[in-house]
């Protein structure tokens, strides 16, 4: 039987998951349709999901449709759960994505859409609420046609838009199809078309089909369908496009294990449940895994999803999505088993198996989560660590000086879904600090220090140097040997390479420095020592603890004569407005640090620093009576204008020697 893993992505309240519902249903899953209001649906489980009625957390159910079992994943709508979106994309082989027939193609849809396009996965559109008050049918497929891509191929007719008797005909005729498809062929001079000019009848509807099928598989046509997933119209021509027109998994079977891991939960007793995409073998209950960097774990149990639920099984091959028990150190992103070489083929239609790869900006806001009763604070950490093992992006910052814990985030929703589950999954109750912006520091120029061994004033057993300079943006840290392999002990080595990639997460603003290069420049140790009695000598001999504790001050030295500079995260925005709102939208823009560009019909782009944004949402219902649309997502980092932000520290503060190795000494 064909496998397919199929994602279903939208804007939030598009109807995304009373689609998947609605598909349920009629593949004979369940019995009754769920409803989001009444929070009864099969894939959003958590009670927050339930009274809030929107996708947090991504869910995967199996239905057949014919001789394909799809595994179908319902993945949140809000973009401020964008980090579940981004993980699921590199296991899927098709997706689905859902666009209002009332709200026409919102700031989301875009944002997704550019993104699978990006990929070249294989998508299909389904305009939904075609029976609700307002709902179009030529509007909506000239803005599907402009705003998310040039292919798209009605395929078929809606009738009774906004009645409860609404309802979509599919072309199953020659002519309608071909003039439907006729235009995405023409935009690739492809052979096809030039065959229907030279002789329409040498065109049949099968081979139209066959075409489709191929330029829907290449990600350049995008088949469009329209129906409501309430009244169930148009369900089942989607669930044929599914079958018919999106590529299958592939892999093979009998090939080495590899998978890669997008979602981790804990189950009833706290034990880690892994959720992989298997891209090649068959894996087994008993066998042992390796995963992410030097680690394994031996699988203790397997389930595969079959008809709606996950169901345990003895093995599981390639092309299916499982859940793992067994692997206690396993996180998100990690490819378990055979990772392939740079030599080898992907496995699946543009993906490799591999780790999990960044779709989407970083989270650009962060607040201090703090508990109500102090006595918790060590029990909140123990919580909000497990937290992040299901969602990578939410970064941790401890700072041990002040007893406090800060967290990355998307925006003000999940500050709601992360207090909901500490008070429902762990007991703590707890508030938030103001949500700032994350901001980073780049290298301005190039520094260099070092420290030797036994020399004044380094009191540790190390010789450390280090250059430090720019890095071509968005390359993040790398680090470099001037020095030979083998003149220092690997372990040396690798200590070395450690501290300065944690040490560069506080620049000297106290923000994370990204795109450099950092070189050793200069290396010394004492090898091990015995004192007279024949025992290990510490005072002799240099241990890691001496890098660790040296390569800090190394580092900022170097990082002091180098220079940084701060930059803030810059959203790309959209604005349409009403004509007569013009003149005063734009002195507001101005005043919050944007750049604004003008276009045709009241259209405003432009950039804006995130840190405005909020502000701008608050502002524009008033400004515009309620009628400007707006979108925005993240466009790259830019130097600070004004005064430089300065963060907290939370670690020993290495630019302040005297304090630093009082702090270090002591400890040590």
């Amino acid at each position: 039987m064909r496998m397919l893993n199929l994602g279903i992505l939208a804007h939030v309240d598009a109807g995304k998951t009373s689609l998947t519902e609605r598909l349920l249903h009629a593949a004979g899953v369940i019995d009754e349709v769920g409803s989001v209001d009444a929070g009864n649906t099969q894939t959003d489980s958590l009670d927050l999901e339930r009274r809030r009625g929107i996708t947090i957390k991504s869910a995967v159910v199996s239905f057949p449709v014919g001789d394909t079992t799809v595994n179908l994943i319902d993945t949140p709508g809000h973009p401020d759960f964008i980090a579940e979106v981004e993980r699921v994309l590199n296991v899927l082989d098709g997706a689905v994505l859902v666009v209002s027939a009332v709200e026409g193609v919102q700031a989301q849809t875009r944002v997704l859409m550019r993104t699978l396009r990006r990929l070249g996965l294989p998508t299909l559109i389904f305009v939904n609420k075609i029976d609700r008050r307002g709902a179009r049918y030529d509007g909506v497929l000239r803005e599907i046609a402009a705003k998310l891509s040039p292919g798209a191929v009605a395929m078929g007719a809606a009738t009774g838009l906004g009645t409860p008797a609404a309802a979509f005909t599919p072309f199953d005729g020659q002519a309608a199809f071909a003039t439907s498809l006729v235009d995405v062929l023409a935009a690739q001079e492809d052979a096809v078309l030039a065959a229907y000019v030279a002789d329409e009848t040498s065109l049949t509807y099968p081979r139209l089909r066959a075409e489709l099928v191929t330029q829907t598989g290449r990600a350049l046509a995008h088949p469009v369908f329209f129906g409501s997933a309430i009244t169930g119209t148009g369900v089942p021509a989607l669930m044929a496009g599914i079958e018919e027109l999106l590529p299958a998994a592939q892999g093979d079977p009998a090939g080495p294990v590899s998978g890669s891991v997008f979602k981790v939960e804990r189950g009833p007793a706290g034990e880690k449940i892994a959720y992989v995409r298997m891209f090649g073998g068959t894996l087994r209950t008993r066998d042992r895994l390796s995963f992410g960097d030097g680690r394994a774990g031996k699988v203790t149990a397997i389930g595969v999803f079959d008809g709606g639920a996950s169901a345990r099984r003895p093995e599981v091959a390639a092309g299916r999505i499982a859940r793992l028990w067994g692997l206690t150190d396993v996180r998100i992103g990690d490819t378990v088993g055979h990772e392939p070489t740079a030599a080898e083929p992907p496995t699946v239609a543009g993906h490799a198996p591999k780790a999990v790869e960044s779709h989407f900006a970083p989270p650009t806001l962060e607040t201090v989560v703090v508990p109500r009763r102090p006595a918790d604070r060590g029990a909140l950490l123990l919580a909000l660590t497990q937290l992040a093992e299901q969602d990578p992006l939410i970064d941790l910052r401890q700072d041990d000086l002040r007893q406090e814990v800060s967290v990355s985030l998307y925006g003000e929703v999940q500050k709601e879904v992360i207090q909901a589950t500490l008070a429902t999954d762990f007991g703590l109750d707890v508030t938030f600090r103001e949500t700032t912006t994350i901001c980073v520091e780049r290298p301005s120029g190039t520094g260099a220090a070092a420290e030797v061994i036994a020399v004044p004033p380094n009191p540790f057993l190390a010789t450390v140097g280090l250059r430090v300079e720019p890095g071509p943006v968005g390359s993040g840290v790398r680090f470099r040997l001037e020095v030979e392999l083998g003149s220092l002990p690997y372990a040396f080595m690798r200590t070395i390479e450690e501290t300065v990639h944690e040490t560069l997460r506080q620049g000297l603003h106290g923000w994370e420095v990204v795109d450099c290069v950092v070189t050793l420049t200069r290396s010394g140790y004492y090898a091990r020592q015995s004192s007279a009695h024949g025992g290990f000598d510490k005072s002799m001999s240099s241990t890691a603890g001496d890098f660790r504790n040296l390569v800090p001050l190394v580092l900022m030295d170097a990082l002091r004569q180098a220079g940084t500079t701060v930059y803030e995260p810059l959203h790309r925005f959209r604005l349409e407005l009403p004509p007569e709102a013009l003149g005063p939208v734009l002195p507001v823009l101005a005043g919050l640090g944007a750049t604004p560009r003008t276009g045709p019909s009241s259209v405003v782009e432009g950039e804006i620093p995130a840190a405005r944004v909020h502000e701008l949402e608050q502002r524009l219902p008033g400004l515009t009576r309620g009628e400007g649309v707006l979108e925005y997502d993240f466009y790259r980092y830019e130097p600070v204008r004004g005064p430089i932000p300065e963060r907290p520290r939370t670690d020993h503060n290495p630019l302040d020697r005297k304090e630093y190795l009082i702090h270090v000494i002591r400890r040590v």
